[in-house]
């Protein structure tokens, strides 16, 4: 019997980094938590770029309603519809294998109630094929992830700011300020756990809040805008990479400036064209 070692074991195991080829499942996010292993979340709405960061490695894809912002051209989440949502998930589904892929329930597919959010929740595991879906809010939408737990569709909840409240918030003001505020985002916190949530996002939170909320759940937090202390940290991959026009949230690091660089390209091309150089001998047929 071949021995293999811990270490080589916790390093297969590892979400990023591991060498397992299956799908990540909400259990091995359950073991990262145990294991104080950090990891990272990104975005993605269709399958080129999906298996780019499943290649690269990324173990969690979030095919978030932030698709209305930064792939569909709306001016918030809000409008995104289940449609838009069953066929980008499907799209990123297609594009990966490795990576758990999450899908966002939209504004209005489930406010108003636990049928209405299993009913929707359904179509993106049956249609899109997604692990997991995820929704807004921490007390209120308690009983809606209860159903979906019990129906068998393992649930990401988000809470602190909550995109889809928008104009209820008039911006994106930072959540959990002041002890009134702090102690409702631990009861969001404990509610979502309670009712059977794998991970929760917590967005625009102070980074202590945060690092309060992690310590005290033992389900993992994924952290945007909330500080280093959080389990995850999850980024909208067009803000990630630099693709975002204009300015972007505090809390993103951009890592690459694809943005100038696809439109370096697009003009050298053109230029080629309008020129003549372009299609050369090598490009054409006889």
């Amino acid at each position: 019997m071949t021995h293999v070692s811990p270490a080589r074991k916790q390093s297969e195991k590892a979400l990023y980094g591991g060498t397992g080829s299956r799908r990540i499942t909400v259990r091995d996010i359950a073991a990262a938590k145990e294991r104080a292993e950090k990891w990272p979340m990104l975005t993605a709405y269709d399958a080129m770029t999906a298996s780019v960061l499943d290649q690269a490695g990324i173990p969690v894809l979030l095919v978030g309603d932030s698709m209305g912002n930064c792939h569909l051209g709306y001016e918030s989440t809000v409008p995104v519809t289940m449609d838009e949502m069953a066929l980008l998930s499907a799209a990123v589904v297609r594009g990966t294998r490795r990576a758990l892929v999450v899908g966002d329930l939209p504004f209005g597919s489930y406010q108003e109630g636990p049928v209405q959010a299993l009913r929707n929740a359904t179509r993106l595991v049956k249609e899109a094929g997604v692990g997991a879906v995820k929704l807004e809010g921490g007390e209120r939408s308690a009983h809606q992830i209860e159903l979906l737990v019990q129906s068998g569709i393992p649930v990401m909840a988000h809470i602190g700011l909550t995109p889809q409240s928008v104009n209820a918030y008039g911006g994106y003001p930072v959540q959990g300020r002041g002890e009134e505020a702090a102690q409702q985002l631990l009861r969001d916190a404990k509610a979502v756990q309670d009712a059977g949530a794998f991970a929760v996002v917590l967005e625009l939170v102070p980074a202590e809040l945060a690092a309060e909320v992690t310590r005290s759940l033992h389900i993992a937090t994924v952290g945007i805008g909330a500080g280093p202390d959080c389990d995850a940290q999850v980024l909208v991959w067009t803000d990630m990479a630099g693709m975002t026009d204009g300015r972007v949230p505090r809390f993103v690091k951009q890592y690459a400036q694809l943005r100038q660089g696809l439109g370096d390209a697009a003009r050298a091309f053109a230029e080629d064209v309008v020129g003549g150089s372009y299609p050369a001998e090598e490009h054409s047929f006889h």
